[in-house]
């Protein structure tokens, strides 16, 4: 049976961007997918129903796939042990290298608090006896300009720096590694933009480039949880949020990485280049 590349999260901006850079270059994939109807039909690809908790269903979808991409899951309380599940199904099913999304600075005392996820993901990955890379991405550029509520980006960063990553530059890199993953085994890439901001250097760049006026406010850890109160989220993803904030202000997420630009050959986008395009 020919070995196909499994790309996950295709009816996502990142597992879609990836899938179709890989699919217009002729490559035969594999999309394993829970709703497999909200997947985009692209040449080459077979779509096949699976869910990262559902270990049975996971290990058909991947039979055949011999690399696979894994966007992690959702947040949810129990995200570790749903990626064991996953990781598990994939080796019974016989791939043989995973290609990961993790997060800058992934450790077990990270002050981002989900980012303490994926570090126990990447150690149950490297337990597996499977090949590996890890792309840890920062936090996504285009996420920015959505933190801001009601003409505000407000949280406990202080001035504290952040190296977001756009999306469209986690896909390129990603179908990099994908095109040649032997090349990649046992990588972790740190993939940044080009600079480091401060929240409010980033509302000064939304208000110029925008038809939006946003300010940054720093806040406690305590008024931050209270501001976030309205959402109805449990207290745990509240405390995740915050957290973010928190690690900025740390300068967890402060650096500054070649990886974008070596894996494809172009430098990253900041924000500036972001905004503009999209105006």
């Amino acid at each position: 049976m020919e070995q196909r590349i499994g790309v996950t999260g295709s009816t996502g901006t990142v597992g879609g961007r990836v899938a179709r850079i890989l699919a217009a270059e002729g490559v035969p994939l594999v999309l394993p997918a829970r709703s497999p109807d909200r997947v985009q039909h692209l040449p080459g690809s077979v779509v096949r129903r699976c869910a990262y908790d559902d270990a049975d269903a996971a290990r058909e979808a991947l039979a055949g796939v011999g690399t696979l991409f894994m966007v992690s899951a959702g947040e949810e309380q129990n995200r570790v042990a749903t990626h064991r599940t996953f990781i598990d199904a994939a080796r019974a099913a016989g791939v043989r290298h995973i290609v990961y999304t993790s997060f800058l600075g992934a450790a077990p005392d990270a002050a981002f608090l989900l980012a303490r996820d994926h570090w126990y993901t990447e150690e149950h990955i490297r337990a597996s006896g499977l090949d590996y890379t890890f792309l840890r991405d920062n936090l996504y550029l285009d996420f920015v300009p959505a933190l801001a509520e009601d003409g505000a980006i407000r949280g406990p960063a202080g001035r504290g720096r952040l190296s977001a990553v756009a999306q469209a530059d986690v896909a390129r890199s990603a179908a990099a590694v994908l095109r040649a993953p032997q090349a990649h085994v046992g990588t972790t890439y740190d993939l940044t933009g080009p600079e480091a901001f401060t929240l409010a250097e980033a509302a000064a760049t939304i208000t110029r480039l925008t038809a939006a006026t946003v300010r940054f406010e720093d806040q406690t850890h305590e008024e931050a949880l209270a501001s976030r109160a309205h959402h109805g989220a449990p207290l745990w993803q509240v405390e995740a949020w915050v957290s973010t904030y928190t690690a900025i202000a740390r300068g967890e997420l402060a650096e500054v990485s070649p990886a974008v630009e070596h894996l494809t050959g172009r430098p990253p986008l900041a924000l500036h280049d972001l905004l503009s395009a999209k105006g």
